[in-house]
């Protein structure tokens, strides 16, 4: 189902534009990661972006997708079932919660000045539709305030939007039921809190089931590893607000994990399954033709008088192209990218212990991509590891949903953690939250062809390097070949 978008840079920013969830069939025209398969639309031009939905259904978003400029540069998409199919679940109302960050300067200085200085930009706060909440001296009066009626179910579409933390999310003295995650269903959840990255949705069911006359608090907080003291650890909060106009009390705050609790985090993500129903079957690959074991890790770079903060894939930190990998491999443009990115690590070590080998901190540099055959089902393990600081990654496929067929803490093993992947009902996500010194496993079969960019969506990581590309081959059906470029794609 083709629809349209028309994007405009009316500033000194270049902006592309990508559809984050929807895979775009045949279609890395209208992707929109800069330099990967696009070249930046230029201050004062346009673009036009055909967007073809397939088997999305549910919430998934849009960003601007070069620099930092997505911070404020974003929105959803929601997308309905095809008449005469339906939702697995009834509501009354829907609401959209977009959790984001705030930003006191103009994200271009702050990016421009944490490049030279290689530190870690902070926001000056978290937020929920736009507004930091009542917590934060400077927008009580625009807290975001949510409307329910007694005894009626409300279907809340959360995105992440922040640029560099996930996020626990709750409502005061309410449970959440998750029924959905990335534009696909899950088994329905009950749980008090949710924990969700940047790059996810989640799509959650609230019973206002409580006393009306009071007032709740919605609150998000940061999942931080690094120290704090670098870090706004405040909750962001709005409120929901039942229809009674007697309101008595002040809100009351609800119970949030800990800012750095790893196991709250792996104790929410482990429960997530496909619905897996007979209206919504899945397609596990059981066989596997290509596996790839990806080290996710930070890098340090030094010279005689700074260290410089990088990331990397296989210990390689991406570089980006001087035009688009898209237009190179149509136009067999040599010279631009290689195609050896590796299948593993060049060192198997303990990846999660305190004193990694010194050896990797400087990872090599290279624009090396991965080309698979149409038809090819693919294993990704991705394997975190404590060169320089042990963090979470939420690594984003584009062009692809794909199966987590398993996770978990520490090393992978690749006897025997293989023999405990759920093939039955994996979630099918376009986003996972590689744990903190831990692994998670993946499966896709690559019939999308194109030039699709793989990432964490920590944005400091993608900044830094920790990226690299997957490139599907034409197949020999005409409907498994690349469609042809529009007539306009900007220049470089």
């Amino acid at each position: 189902m083709p629809s349209y978008s028309q994007a405009a840079s009316e500033n000194s920013w270049r902006k592309p534009e990508i559809r984050h969830g929807v895979k775009q069939p045949r279609n890395p025209w209208s992707d929109g990661p800069a330099y990967i398969t696009q070249c930046p639309i230029q201050p004062g031009k346009m673009f036009k972006y055909t967007i073809l939905l397939s088997s999305e259904e549910g919430t998934v978003w849009w960003h601007a997708h070069d620099d930092w400029n997505r911070a404020t540069v974003h929105g959803a998409i929601v997308v309905y079932p095809k008449p005469p199919n339906c939702y697995p679940f009834k509501y009354h109302q829907e609401f959209l919660l977009i959790l984001g960050e705030w930003w006191k300067r103009d994200m271009k200085e702050i990016l421009e000045e944490a490049i030279q200085a290689q530190n870690d930009p902070v926001s000056d706060a978290f937020t929920i539709n736009g507004q930091p909440g009542d917590l934060y001296p400077c927008s009580k009066s625009g807290t975001f305030r949510m409307v329910v009626e007694q005894g009626k179910r409300y279907l809340l579409r959360v995105i992440n939007a922040a640029m560099s933390n996930s996020l626990f999310f709750s409502i005061s003295k309410h449970q959440l039921m998750v029924v959905g995650s990335d534009g696909s269903y899950v088994k329905p959840i009950t749980t008090d809190y949710i924990l969700i990255a940047p790059g996810e949705t989640m799509d959650l069911l609230l019973e206002a089931n409580q006393n009306p006359t009071n007032l709740y608090y919605m609150a998000a907080r940061a999942l931080v590893y690094q120290n704090i003291a670098n870090f706004d650890i405040n909750a962001t909060t709005a409120i929901l607000t039942y229809t009674s106009n007697c309101h008595k009390k002040p809100p009351s705050f609800p119970s949030l994990p800990f800012y750095n609790d790893t196991a709250a985090a792996t104790n929410f993500t482990s429960k997530l399954r496909s619905l897996a129903d007979g209206h919504h079957p899945i397609n596990v690959p059981t066989t596997v033709s290509h596996r790839l074991f990806i080290t996710v890790s930070l890098n340090s770079i030094r010279n005689e008088t700074k260290t410089t903060l990088s990331a990397s894939l296989n210990n390689i930190s991406f570089e980006i192209p001087s035009i688009d990998i898209l237009q190179a491999y149509y136009k067999r443009i040599n010279g631009v990218f290689g195609n050896k990115f590796p299948c593993k690590p060049p060192l198997y070590f303990n990846f999660t212990a305190d004193d990694p080998p010194t050896s990797l901190l400087a990872p090599r540099k290279g624009t090396d991509v991965k080309v698979f055959e149409y038809g090819a089902c693919v294993e990704v393990v991705f394997q975190g590891t404590s060169l320089v600081l042990a963090e979470d990654h939420p690594m984003h496929l584009h062009g692809f949903s794909f199966y987590v067929v398993g996770w978990g803490i520490g090393n992978f093993d690749a006897r025997k953690d293989p023999l405990t992947y759920n093939l039955v009902d994996p979630p099918l996500k376009n986003t996972i939250d590689v744990p903190r010194d831990g692994w998670a496993a993946i499966r896709f079969k690559a019939n999308n062809p194109d030039v699709w960019y793989l990432h964490c969506h920590l944005e400091r990581h993608l900044t830094w390097g920790m990226t690299t590309v997957f490139i599907v081959k034409d197949g020999a059906h005409p409907q498994a070949k690349m469609l042809p470029p529009p007539r306009y794609m900007p220049p470089c």
